[in-house]
């Protein structure tokens, strides 16, 4: 459900926390973040009425939300979110990755999902004016970076199969440090008998419903002691799609690389996009083409293929070491982090924290 943008720029509200946290805790988690289960004093709310549009944008103190029982969102799942990263520059300063590609993508979530699609400025602006009033957020550990979420519900109270008429959309931040805790130099997967998205579901959207049908398949690779669970396609059973929050990238001997083809059921990773074309900037050669679970052995055991790799905002760049399923298992190259995987991670990364030059424009600063 399209929505125009608003003739004039909206005005946020800033109410002030009335008890931040005190300097010395808030220290104390900066120093370990770990990811997601820390988060900033504030968050931002913007409401939707039909008929009325976007309205009363607000930065205000993190806290529960008023839901009503009836709620659309707790009885029809109408729920999208995004994640995007906040860094501190070499400069000092503070940028945002890419921030219209994660608007763009979440209209496109919205859409699907019968949803209003929110102005690309003011998705923007949002996540600008949180992580302008909780600047000190940043962690101290290498590496560190705020990681915010962006999300929208169905907030009208109603119980009946319709779109709701009322939606609330709010930015929260969290201080965030590595993704994966194993310590492991390349992580490892186990292919799932699960199927993550259909053609024609919502594969494509960033929505809660797909990550919580993947909580079961990823609970059981990480029982049989793996980092992550791996779909294959729901239709042939045979084709690599994603990991559970990850695209996949194959590269081989002869220094070309594939990752598996979007087309409805796998995530438009930016991650994966940026990589792409930072990827032929050095020459290589990117396909974007299927690739089945038995190719992928085989070419792992020939020596065919190389080096694996993980990308997505939260983990950026992971080597993939090592792939089980209930039949075979398999090492890729050493078992650890490729020298391919590496240099591209280490380029994004360069890119992201301004140590590099940004000659695609994706660096968006906020000071």
């Amino acid at each position: 459900m399209a929505t125009p943008a608003s003739a004039a720029p909206m005005t946020f509200t800033h109410v002030p926390h009335p008890a931040p946290m005190a300097p010395d805790v808030r220290a104390e988690i900066l120093a370990n973040p770990g990811f997601g289960t820390a988060f900033s004093d504030h968050m931002v709310s913007i409401l939707y009425d039909e008929g009325k549009g976007w309205h009363s944008a607000e930065v205000v103190p993190y806290g529960p939300i008023p839901l009503d029982p009836a709620a659309a969102v707790l009885h029809y799942a109408q729920e999208i979110f995004e994640g995007l990263k906040a860094y501190r520059l070499a400069d000092g300063g503070i940028a945002l990755f890419r921030p219209e590609a994660n608007a763009a993508r979440f209209n496109a979530s919205a859409e699907r999902l019968a949803m209003p699609t929110l102005p690309e400025g003011l998705f923007t602006r949002a996540v600008e004016e949180l992580v302008k009033a909780d600047k000190d957020w940043f962690p101290t550990v290498e590496g560190g970076s705020l990681y915010l979420r962006p999300f929208m519900f169905a907030s009208e109270a109603f119980l009946g199969v319709r779109p709701s008429k009322q939606y609330r959309f709010l930015v929260i931040a969290s201080p965030a440090g590595n993704y994966f805790k194993s310590g492991a130099p390349a992580v490892s997967l186990w292919v799932s008998d699960y199927s993550r998205a259909a053609p024609g579901g919502t594969g494509a959207a960033k929505c809660g419903g797909n990550y919580a049908a993947s909580l079961v398949p990823t609970a059981e690779a990480f029982a049989r002691g793996h980092d992550q669970v791996l779909f294959l396609d729901a239709v042939e059973r045979q084709w690599i799609e994603e990991l559970g929050g990850m695209n996949l990238f194959f590269v081989f001997a002869d220094g070309t690389m594939v990752t598996p083809p979007l087309g409805g059921t796998i995530l438009p990773g930016i991650t994966r996009e940026s990589l792409i074309l930072l990827a032929r900037e050095e020459g290589l050669t990117v396909r974007e083409e299927r690739y089945s679970l038995a190719q992928w052995q085989a070419d792992a055991t020939s020596g065919k293929l190389t080096e694996t790799f993980a990308c997505g905002t939260a983990a950026v760049v992971t080597p993939v070491g090592k792939v089980t399923s209930s039949t075979d298992s398999f090492v890729i190259g050493s078992g650890g982090p490729g020298q391919l995987t590496q240099k591209l991670r280490q380029r994004l990364v360069s890119i992201q924290r301004g140590e590099a030059a940004d000659t695609h424009g994706w660096v968006h600063r906020i000071g």
